[in-house]
């Protein structure tokens, strides 16, 4: 089956700006789940000046203790969820003349069962050049846990949810912190 999570969102903020608040977003005290994120492979394309970067975040496992026990040895498919971190990679294409930033996400803990791609973009605003949007398009399916493949998903689509409204609000700060208040229209 499947949820999708879909984000838009405009930053009052110059599109420069809120790439480099992005980039150095995690790890954060505001959010404890992210552990770490590093870069595996960069490199700019001197015809075009795109900049490549592949990165790799560590995060918390955050499905609840209840559903990571089981009470029964058919349930073994149940004890993947048992590991205490997960990896999520991350490629994004900077492209500094046509100002946008096209990010591909996906996850690399439990792939057999578990599937969570994301696909952002950070671009000038239409609406006023000074201003960038954000936008974020993803899904999570999950497969082979029988009944408990709703439970999951619900939980994940909701957790998803609440971390993007979290990863704005860093943004929101770390904007503030660099640049001052938003620009106005």
């Amino acid at each position: 089956m499947g949820v999708t999570v879909d984000v838009h969102e405009v930053f009052k903020y110059p599109f420069e700006q809120v790439v480099a608040s992005f980039l150095r977003k995690y790890p954060n005290p505001m959010d404890k789940n992210v552990i770490s994120v590093k870069i595996v492979e960069e490199r700019k394309d001197v015809s075009t000046g795109i900049i490549y970067r592949k990165r790799i975040a560590v995060c918390q496992n955050v499905v609840p203790e209840i559903l990571r026990k089981h009470s029964d040895d058919c349930w073994e498919k149940v004890n993947i969820l048992k590991v205490p971190n997960i990896q999520l990679e991350e490629e994004s294409w900077f492209n500094p003349q046509e100002r946008n930033m096209a990010i591909r996400s996906h996850c690399l803990t439990w792939t057999q069962y578990a599937s969570m791609k994301e696909e952002s973009v950070f671009r000038e605003s239409m609406e006023n050049p000074n201003w960038t949007e954000f936008i974020q398009k993803g899904r999570i399916s999950i497969t082979g846990a029988g009944f408990l493949n709703c439970v999951l998903e619900s939980f994940a689509s909701a957790f998803l949810r609440q971390g993007v409204q979290k990863g704005i609000r860093i943004m929101e700060m770390l904007l503030e912190e660099q640049c001052g208040a938003p620009l106005a229209e």
